[in-house]
């Protein structure tokens, strides 16, 4: 397995991109058409927006369902592998999983804040880390991130990544006045705990040469033990991250 392999969800109805329902699909049905290895094919929807979704022609064959209603709507007629919510401030995560009742093979990961985490989700509930957004107190710092990824690491936590990953390296972003952090400085970061070093340095540089020197030189079993961990990550392009990884020469044309 590629270490890239089904590493990003399509999360084009989301912003900035925020897409229609009809263009957001027919993105993605040319995705399912073109094959690209690096894509997880599904497509992440809002439980608010699911009856839009229903009343389309085309359907995805995977959804992950975005929680963003008091109540989770019934689901059952549609492909849904996948459930994120963002539990209330300060609520175990285990008390947000017990008030979810999930039909069988439905994972769930609740969002917590990207710190050290303190406790063990219940089993089978992953968690999920937000790594940007509109503005910049949305990103987290790189020392925080790198405790949360140390944290599920040790304690063997899968998890998502969400916002703000817009391409493969860490960069600037003077609209923001931040520094966003790039979705392969993510990958790496994860690897480089696995192998029992310090996440941060990864996470924290911008110099492309040493970002892909380090990615090609990740073992087969630490990418299989790194991707157990980071489930995916969401993306509003589908097609920027795949363009990177090319540019970088880590990933082939035809990929």
């Amino acid at each position: 397995m590629s270490i890239y392999t089904a590493l990003i969800d399509d999360a084009g109805l989301f912003p900035p991109t925020s897409l229609h329902m009809d263009e957001a699909l027919s993105r993605h049905r040319r995705d399912l058409e073109s094959g690209s290895p690096v894509l997880t094919h599904r497509f992440l929807c809002p439980a608010s927006r699911l009856d839009r979704l229903r009343a389309m022609e085309f359907r995805p064959r995977r959804i992950g369902l975005i929680a963003d209603t008091d109540e989770l709507p019934a689901f059952d007629d549609l492909p849904v592998d996948i459930v994120e919510v963002r539990g209330p401030a300060d609520t175990p995560v285990g008390v947000v999983a017990a008030q979810l009742s999930l039909p069988p093979g439905v994972r769930l990961f609740v969002e917590v804040p990207p710190r050290k985490v303190t406790f063990e989700p219940p089993a089978g509930v992953g968690l999920k880390v937000r790594c940007g957004g509109a503005s910049p107190e949305d990103f987290p710092a790189a020392d925080h991130l790198a405790a949360f990824i140390r944290s599920c690491v040790e304690r063997g936590i899968p998890f998502k990544a969400t916002a703000g990953l817009h391409h493969a390296v860490r960069h600037f972003d003077p609209s923001l006045g931040v520094d966003r952090h790039g979705f392969l400085n993510l990958l790496v970061a994860v690897c480089e705990t696995v192998e029992g070093r310090d996440p941060a340095p990864a996470l924290r540089t911008t110099d492309v040469g040493q970002l892909v020197r380090l990615a090609g030189s990740v073992t087969g079993d630490t990418a299989k033990r790194a991707r157990e961990l980071l489930v995916s990550y969401g993306s509003c392009s589908t097609g920027t991250p795949v363009e990177d990884l090319r540019a970088l020469g880590l990933l082939e044309v035809n990929a």
